[in-house]
């Protein structure tokens, strides 16, 4: 059996799961998530812990049990705690700004870059080259920072461009004559 699945995952109060045929479904007062467990998995709730393990004793079985609790995990920490990425602008005159569901970048094109913000993700601006982006999806938090880091990403000479907090670049040494 899988070693991940073999930890069962507490539910906090204020988290609601509701397990009916193969989909699990959580809620909490930040939203909900849904997930479809495969059929090769056998979930189970019991004062409020769930327990997850294989139906048979095949290796795809257990890599699903594993990859099914740690989805679900993530589900629940994420409508309880939440979850968030902070990024960082660097360079001269690159900024953000938050406007209602748009996120306005200044990174040093010949025009603002407009951003559009998802459903389910809220995104601060604390300062002007500060951005916290914060949800309950951890893949669709993960995945809205990567697409912000995209539209400029930091570059190994001078460092400037868009960049998780915790990230560091490795600089290049300029061109020599």
């Amino acid at each position: 059996m899988s070693r991940i699945a073999k930890n069962p995952v507490a539910v906090p109060k204020g988290v609601e799961v509701n397990l009916q045929a193969q989909q699990l479904t959580v809620k909490s007062s930040k939203g909900s998530l849904a997930h479809a467990i495969h059929p090769t998995v056998n979930v189970e709730l019991n004062d409020n812990v769930l327990t997850f393990a294989a139906a048979d004793d095949s290796q795809k079985a257990n890599a699903f049990a594993g990859t099914t609790r740690a989805l679900v995990s993530n589900m629940v920490h994420g409508l309880s705690e939440g979850f968030e990425r902070k990024l960082t602008l660097v360079g001269v005159g690159y900024r953000a700004q938050v406007q209602g569901k748009v996120l306005n970048l200044s990174l040093g094109f010949s025009h603002p870059v407009e951003f559009a913000i998802p459903d389910g993700i809220t995104i601060e601006a604390p300062s002007q080259t500060e951005l916290v982006v914060k949800g309950a999806d951890k893949q669709l938090v993960g995945q809205v920072a990567a697409n912000i880091r995209s539209i400029r990403p930091p570059e190994p000479y001078k460092g400037k461009g868009v960049r998780y907090s915790d990230e560091t670049i490795v600089m290049k040494e300029a061109k020599k004559k």
